[in-house]
This record gives structure tokens, C-alpha cells and sequence, in this order.
């Protein structure tokens, strides 16, 4: 059984965003896991599949839509400020952690797509804050497929600064390369809370910043992940998380890559795949949590153990 609640939040800039949990009802959470959608995405509907799994599966789960996207305000589909985004998500997400049902349980982070962005910024922000990171098909940069030519994105950044939240981006329609299944294509275009259309100038410009970044800084990332990349990915570069797995600093990190798997891993392939995916998602989360248990009992015992001896 899982338990759900959505509620609001403001911001630091007076908007009001969307949140939402999901719990195992009769157990504690082995673990506190963090939410991050991808682009034009939201969590409630979107990302309920995946987050219903990971709760049945022990976790508490927690999701917000960020600004401009999904039940949140905002121009629907427009990223003015990339840095302003991750702010708002590290602020909530910090928030949770620090109650004081939540103190002592380990933080994960999972972010698909333009949500993996958002982790490795959040982690860069606040290394030592996090216990590790599941990024699927992250951002690091975008493929081939959809960058419009070179020339196109000069022009495009010129108009920038006059006409941000225009849609005239060109490119073919994401959901066709992303998503495998044509049913699950189907529930994503009739869901009301997910941008359609065409990438307004400012946010095209600001997500190529971000993944110009990113693959520039590999090296920095210092928390345990996992990544995972379909081999068949037409939306973000499946090299480039090669690459974060051989040049990242942190000591524990694991990639998986699929064969015949397209991008929207989590939720856009055959039963059989989904399963696969959610398998090493789930063990790579389990493993870390009941180390980090044993360690905590560990010391527990230590600092009982010399309070008895000095009595």
C-alpha cells in the first residue's frame, strides 16, 4: 500500500509550486528519494508510475513540479533562469530532509532527462548534503538528432533577449523519438499538465547553456550514482554518460547501458525493459541504504559501548 499527498509551496519569487509525496504506508521509509522531471514533464501523473514502484519498494518518494511546468505557476513550457529552478527545487527538497522525522535517513536524488541536469546541479551545490544519485538518460548534452545547426542556434541566441517566449525553436516532435510505446506517446499528449509545442527561445537557450556546462565539468561530480542510457537514445547523448562514469570523481559509480532501449526509460518501454530498468534502479538504492544502516548501527553501538565503559 501507498499513501499519496500533493500540497503547494511559494518560492523565493512569490510562486506558488506544486508538490507531492508518496509513502509505503506500513513500514518506514528505508530511505528519503527526490524527484526530478524532465523537460515540458511533470511529477503527479508523469512520474506516478515510477514513484509508486519506489515506494512499494520501501522509499518515501517526493516529486515538485517546477516552475512553468506541470500544477506549478508560471508560462507554461518557459525556463527564464535555469539557476532559479534549482534553487527552488534544493530549497524544498533541503527543507524535507532537515524535519525531524526525516533527520538521520539517507537522500537520494533521481532526475530523468533535463531532471538528471537538475541533480548534478544540485549535487554540485551541496556535494556533501547528498547520499548518491540515479540519473536516467541525464542531460549532459543534447544529441545530434535534436540540436537545430549551428548557424540556426546563433540566430536564435541574437533573438533571445528580444522575443524569449517564443516558440519557434525548430525540431522534431520529442515524444516520437523519446517515448517506444505508442499508447504511452498517446497518455502523454492527451496529459493537460505536460508543455506541447515547440521550445520557447529563452528556455532552448537556457537548456544549451546547462548541457554545455555539464559536459565541460564532468569531472567534479563527487557523489555515488548510477546512470542509466538507452542505447537507442535519440534526445541526449548516450557518450556523454560514458564519459561522466569515466571522469567523475566520485569513488562509487555505476553505468548501465541497454541495447534496443530508447530514452524515456522509465516509463516509455515494454513491460519487460521497464522491469529490467527498475530492478537496477531499486537493488543500486537498496544496497547503499543497508550499508549506510550498518554503519549507522555500527556507531551506535561503538558510542553505547564507550558510555558503558565509562560508567
Amino acid at each position: 500500500m501507498v499513501m499519496y499527498e500533493e500540497n503547494f509551496v511559494l518560492n523565493s519569487r512569490g510562486m506558488k509550486l506544486f508538490t507531492c509525496v508518496w509513502k509505503p504506508v506500513k513500514q518506514e521509509p528505508k530511505a528519503l528519494l527526490f524527484l526530478c522531471h524532465g523537460y515540458a514533464a511533470e511529477s503527479s501523473i508523469t512520474m506516478n508510475s515510477t514513484a509508486t514502484r519506489l515506494a512499494k519498494a520501501g522509499f518515501a518518494v517526493y516529486g515538485m513540479d517546477y516552475e512553468g511546468h506541470g500544477k506549478s505557476e508560471g508560462l507554461s513550457g518557459y525556463i527564464s533562469n535555469f539557476d532559479d529552478l534549482v534553487d527552488d527545487v534544493s530549497i524544498h527538497y533541503s527543507t524535507i530532509c532537515e524535519k525531524e522525522e526525516n533527520r538521520g535517513k539517507m537522500r537520494f536524488l533521481l532526475g530523468e532527462s533535463m531532471g538528471g541536469a537538475v541533480v548534478l546541479l544540485l549535487a554540485r551545490k551541496k556535494p556533501e548534503f547528498w547520499d548518491g544519485a540515479v540519473l536516467v538518460a541525464p542531460m549532459c548534452k543534447l544529441a545530434e538528432e535534436v540540436k537545430p545547426h549551428p548557424v540556426v542556434i546563433s540566430i536564435l541566441i541574437k533573438l533571445c533577449s528580444f522575443i524569449p517566449t517564443w516558440k519557434i525553436v525548430p525540431g522534431s516532435d520529442i515524444l516520437d523519438i523519446a517515448i517506444k510505446e505508442p499508447h504511452i506517446r498517446t497518455q502523454v499528449r492527451e496529459n493537460e499538465y505536460c508543455y506541447k509545442g515547440r521550445p520557447r527561445l529563452k528556455t532552448a537557450y537556457q537548456l544549451l547553456l546547462v548541457s554545455l556546462d555539464l559536459e565541460k565539468n564532468l569531472h567534479e561530480v563527487s557523489i555515488p550514482f548510477i546512470v542509466l542510457h538507452g542505447e537507442d537514445d535519440k534526445v541526449t547523448d548516450k557518450s556523454v554518460s560514458k564519459m561522466l562514469y569515466e571522469v567523475a570523481s566520485s569513488s562509487d559509480k555505476t553505468v548501465k547501458l541497454y541495447p534496443n532501449m530508447w530514452h524515456a526509460l522509465l516509463y516509455g518501454e515494454t513491460p519487460e525493459n521497464s522491469e529490467i530498468v527498475f530492478t537496477d534502479v531499486i537493488k543500486w538504492l537498496v544496497d547503499r541504504t543497508s550499508e549506510s544502516n550498518g554503519r549507522l548501527e555500527s556507531e551506535l553501538k561503538h558510542k553505547h559501548d564507550g558510555v558503558l565503559k565509562h560508567k
